[in-house]
């Protein structure tokens, strides 16, 4: 009998690799959201305890510590004072429980949780939720002044656009919303004053693509470097191509460096 071997494009290999993956991904969001749910309700003890007992902050302080040593001795890690404070935090933050989406981590959390203006906070959540950010692309997102950058990108920040962003994110109504401006790229790790030739940026862009796509925004592949296309007969070398799934159309972009 001959041997008879399964390809791993198999159609009946697909169906159930897809059927564990799926599997696995609702496993992964059930626990995700036990585990916001015990959080939030392990700061909302906390506060309610400590609003009962009207406890004066030294002695706050050293509670905290004391639950520390007793969560960590009976449960091990996760339990650190500073991970109780983000608890607490967690439960001011969002009293209402179902206002924070279990499609964010834990770990997200924690950077949100930084950021003490609530509006700021409420974009940065709707943008890591909508562009399906990872906890260190938030990070840097947040390190990178995103939420400024659009502020100002059209003049004067206004309490109306302030409003929007924190609701609802960047909503993409047209074209020219895709674009930032100005773009940030201090992943480079150029210096400021150093001349720079435009071959050597985008050598530098290509090799940090990961991030240079983050930096560009929601849904955008990169295509190639120095490809040609032809116009009326002339042909041209564009810098870097880039399609958007959004606007169906490709982006194509011109480097220019000045000292």
């Amino acid at each position: 009998m001959e041997n008879y071997q399964l390809s791993p494009n198999n159609p009946m290999i697909l169906e159930i690799r897809k059927l564990l993956e799926n599997a696995r991904n609702n496993i992964a969001q059930q626990v995700n959201t036990e585990l916001l749910t015990t959080y939030w309700n392990i700061g909302r003890i906390i506060v309610e305890y400590e609003q009962q007992s009207q406890l004066r902050a030294e002695y706050g302080r050293q509670t905290l510590k004391e639950l520390s040593k007793e969560l960590t001795r009976e449960f091990g890690k996760g339990f650190s004072v500073s991970n109780i404070q983000f608890m607490r935090r967690f439960y001011q933050s969002y009293p209402i429980q179902q206002t924070a989406s279990v499609k964010l981590s834990w770990s997200h959390y924690c950077e949100l949780l930084t950021i003490s203006d609530e509006s700021k906070r409420s974009f940065y959540e709707k943008e890591a939720v909508n562009s399906g950010w990872s906890v260190r692309e938030l990070k840097r997102q947040i390190e990178s002044s995103l939420y400024e950058r659009l502020l100002l990108s059209s003049g004067d920040a206004n309490k109306e656009k302030v409003l929007s962003l924190a609701q609802k994110g960047i909503e993409i109504a047209q074209p020219a919303d895709i674009i930032r401006d100005p773009y940030v790229f201090e992943f480079l790790g150029i210096p400021e004053n150093k001349p720079y030739l435009e071959s050597d940026l985008e050598r530098a862009l290509v090799m940090q693509i990961e991030k240079f796509l983050l930096e560009l925004g929601r849904r955008f592949m990169f295509v190639g470097t120095q490809q040609r296309i032809t116009l009326n007969n002339t042909h041209y070398y564009v810098d870097m191509v880039f399609y958007n799934k959004i606007l169906r159309a490709y982006v194509l972009i011109e480097l220019k460096t000045k000292s």
